[in-house]
């Protein structure tokens, strides 16, 4: 059996997106800008119409921020932008996989996100007090990457979002929708946990450049990148939902 060698995959991978990226926009129904106007997709006005219910389960779920786990555990891959364990995420779903135990406990999240055309990941992301992420970009133009505001520090605009020029400062039940391949960086500088929506879309396009975005994510999806995820998240829940051990027995005094 060839043994999977992740640093010889991802260096090939990032020779190789670029001209996959390239016929990518060929086909792109939209213009390359940082910020994706929110009127571009008929479904943005239905998810803020239910962001009251987003919110409110979200709140529900994570009373305790530190019960769901820092993106590092789950994608060490995301270990050089996630070193400090105060970005958490709870997956519901992930590159087109639903995670059926998270969704059975955001049910109306989780039915509400269902209806987005196009929906390749969907998770809660917290950004602990004092979080920084630093600059990077994402993997590919193929994707869309939009934040729906949950729970926002009383000092919004010291917990913000650069996207290439763009300051961006979250609002509750607003979304906003940016092409991650511009660099951008996250901020939280209160003493506050920022909660928000995380989605990621396919990005619109013509054929051919659909049906070759689509076999990229069905490989994805078979991927060892997406599979230990998967296991990392499985193991993970084993570990923090395992019940204490008993505690010992004393001994009768003699």
């Amino acid at each position: 059996m060839v043994k999977f060698n992740r640093e010889m995959v991802i260096s090939a991978g990032q020779k190789a997106l670029p001209a996959f990226d390239r016929l990518i926009m060929r086909s792109s129904k939209l213009a390359e800008q940082p910020l994706i106007p929110g009127e571009t997709f008929d479904w943005v006005s239905y998810l803020e119409s239910n962001a009251h219910t987003i919110r409110a389960e979200a709140k529900a779920l994570l009373t305790d921020t530190m019960s769901v786990p820092s993106v590092q555990e789950i994608s060490p891959d995301h270990g050089k932008i996630a070193t400090d364990g105060k970005w958490r995420s709870f997956f519901m779903y992930a590159y087109g996989v639903r995670i059926g135990d998270n969704c059975a406990k955001a049910p109306k999240t989780a039915q509400i996100v269902s209806k987005i055309p196009g929906l390749l990941s969907a998770f809660y992301s917290i950004m602990l007090a004092g979080a920084h992420v630093p600059r990077h970009t994402g993997p590919t133009k193929a994707i869309l990457t939009g934040h729906l505001g949950l729970v926002i520090p009383l000092k919004r605009e010291a917990c913000h979002m650069r996207v290439a020029d763009e300051n961006v400062v979250w609002e509750e039940g607003r979304f906003v929708m940016f092409d991650d391949m511009y660099p951008h960086e996250v901020w939280n500088d209160t003493d506050e946990d920022r909660i928000i929506l995380l989605l990621h879309v396919k990005r619109p396009l013509r054929f051919p450049g659909s049906a070759l975005r689509d076999l990229f994510f069905a490989g994805l999806r078979a991927s060892p990148f997406v599979r230990d995820g998967l296991r990392n998240l499985e193991a993970w829940k084993q570990a923090n939902d395992a019940p204490a051990p008993p505690a010992p027995e004393r001994m009768a005094a003699e």
